[in-house]
């Protein structure tokens, strides 16, 4: 009986063993969330991330990290939204990402102008005064779609770099490619605000 309870025990932890070595089936990398499933919420997505949202603050300090938390040394917008005189963005921030030291880089760093702060609103909100002239530079809908699509600074969010420790930053939700077609196709289709 005792040889028969070993063997059950030995054969039920082999059978375990196999079920657990079995890794579960990942997801298709080109699956759509269900909460990303318009063109719209696709392109919220990515507005509405850390990455898009630490340069779209309401005042004048940029936030940097996953935790959005205020960006070190002081650093504030400034008249243009480069920075002050004796330390504008560019004394860091390059044409590209430093991976040596962490500091992340495209060409025109720069904070959003104060009508582009977008922190503590929702995504309709955003949306809108993404699409009002008043606010967004006097872009029209095409030119937000030149803007969003091939603007340098803006796709930076896909290619982030690493930090200073050398780790990856967090990524939007969708890929750059999914983003340009989800922009085009929201734009092309009237930019409809759906209410939320």
């Amino acid at each position: 009986m005792y040889k028969n309870l070993l063997l059950f025990g030995f054969m039920l932890l082999a059978g375990l063993s196999l079920v657990t070595a079995v890794d579960p089936p990942e997801p298709k990398p080109d699956a759509v969330p269900p909460s990303l499933e318009t063109p719209f919420d696709q392109v919220m997505s990515v507005v509405m991330h850390q990455r898009c949202m630490n340069c779209h603050p309401q005042d004048d300090y940029p936030r940097q990290g996953a935790d959005s938390h205020l960006h070190r040394f002081g650093i504030e917008r400034g008249a243009d939204g480069h920075g002050l005189p004796a330390l504008q963005c560019a004394t860091c921030h390059q044409t590209e990402n430093n991976d040596f030291s962490g500091v992340p880089g495209a060409p025109h760093w720069h904070l959003a102008p104060l009508s582009m702060g977008w922190q503590g609103m929702s995504r309709t909100e955003v949306a809108t005064a993404m699409l009002d002239r008043s606010k967004n530079g006097n872009r029209s809908h095409e030119q937000i779609l030149e803007h969003l699509t091939k603007d340098k600074l803006v796709l930076w969010v896909f290619e982030p770099g690493v930090n200073h420790e050398g780790v990856a930053r967090e990524k939007p939700p969708i890929s750059q490619e999914a983003w340009v077609e989800a922009v085009t196709q929201w734009i092309e289709n009237g930019a409809v605000i759906p209410e939320e």
